[in-house]
């Protein structure tokens, strides 16, 4: 089996020779050429073709926006944005999204390569998975195995939808502005999204959709009542429930329970809490992401007599949490990406 062939783009020796040891700790990943700049990037781009490429923002003569822009024109290749937390790292990042790049990774700039090292699983996971995502667009599996179908128990007959919550990870950033965007400013259904993301990076990522929506998006605050044709963005580093006050009464709670789990935000969580909240009512949306975090989620919403739907293995970043529901039967429909916002509508 051949290599991940990656290159690295950064400006810091420090952080090129960091990234360079966490990737070829493994196998089956070689660091084929190191970049100090965008344009080195690009031109050592052009000449090696890497199957995945990791990116700096900051960079001098050219920064990582311009090369990802020209590598996503000339060349397209995977790339995968390193990015600071801080929210000026969030704003850049998110523009590195529109122009072509795949997902990023967040880092610290001031942190010690003992702390530097902390990313490295995260880093080569979705460094495998952008590769595999790259190759499957060089020939699609022409054979796709039978859909199964969860069939509800009677007596879950579905109602009108009175809440629709989204969960997605790696590539999400992307998916959830291609959906949102597509939606209208009348609709009167209330919105949850729960997006594996740092906390400096969701409020800059709540801003930037309300700029871009018809419908209003913020970031979720604690104790504030669900509101008809809003969109709430789950913080990073909580977890977000929806809970009853009263029979017609809604409200969100965020809070860091429970303290040892392994998504902050958990599609679960929110999800679960959706279901229990809209029994029949409820409709569910996975993704793009790696893991199978939104399974239980769906499942409960599916179970709970709610409708689903899970974005399709060609258009996803990575084929995991969705294909987790459509392995368990949990999803009503699998679609392109570019097909949900108009099957929300229509479920609706």
């Amino acid at each position: 089996m051949s290599k991940i062939r990656v290159l690295v783009v950064d400006d810091s020796a420090f952080m090129r020779r960091i990234i360079r040891q966490m990737l070829e700790s493994v196998t089956d990943i070689e660091v084929i050429g190191t970049a100090r700049d965008g344009a080195e990037g690009v031109e050592m781009a052009a000449s090696l073709l890497p199957d995945v490429i990791t990116m700096d923002v900051e960079m001098p003569r050219m920064n990582g926006l311009e090369a990802t822009g020209v590598i996503m024109e000339k060349f397209p290749t995977p790339i995968l944005m390193v990015s600071s937390l801080t929210t000026e790292g969030a704003h850049a990042t998110f523009q590195a999204l529109d122009k072509g790049a795949a997902d990023y990774i967040s880092k610290n700039l001031v942190t010690s390569a003992l702390d530097m090292l902390k990313i490295q699983d995260e880093l080569i996971s979705k460094i495998k998975a952008l590769a595999r995502k790259s190759n499957r667009l060089h020939g699609l599996r022409a054979f796709r195995r039978p859909v199964p179908v969860l069939v509800v128990p009677p007596g879950h007959a579905t109602q009108k939808i009175g809440f629709v919550a989204i969960g997605a990870s790696t590539g999400g950033p992307r998916a959830i502005q291609e959906v949102l965007s597509h939606l209208p400013g009348d609709l009167a259904t209330p919105f949850l999204v729960a997006v594996h993301m740092p906390k400096a990076f969701t409020g800059a990522f709540a801003e930037r959709l309300n700029t871009l929506c018809k419908l209003t998006v913020r970031e979720a605050e604690h104790g504030e009542k669900v509101r008809e044709g809003h969109v709430i963005l789950t913080p990073g580093g909580t977890q977000t429930r929806i809970r009853r006050r009263g029979i017609t009464d809604f409200y969100v709670e965020v809070e860091n329970e429970p303290a040892g789990s392994l998504y902050k935000p958990s599609v679960d969580i929110s999800m679960r809490s959706v279901a229990e909240c809209y029994p029949g009512r409820a409709m569910g949306v996975i993704l793009t992401g790696m893991g199978h975090d939104g399974l239980e989620g769906m499942r409960a919403i599916k179970l709970s007599g709610g409708k689903t739907i899970a974005q399709n293995e060609e258009t996803c970043t990575v084929y995991g949490m969705p294909k987790a529901v459509v392995d368990a039967g949990l999803a009503d429909k699998v679609l392109p990406l570019d097909k949900v916002a108009a099957e929300i509508i229509n479920m609706i």
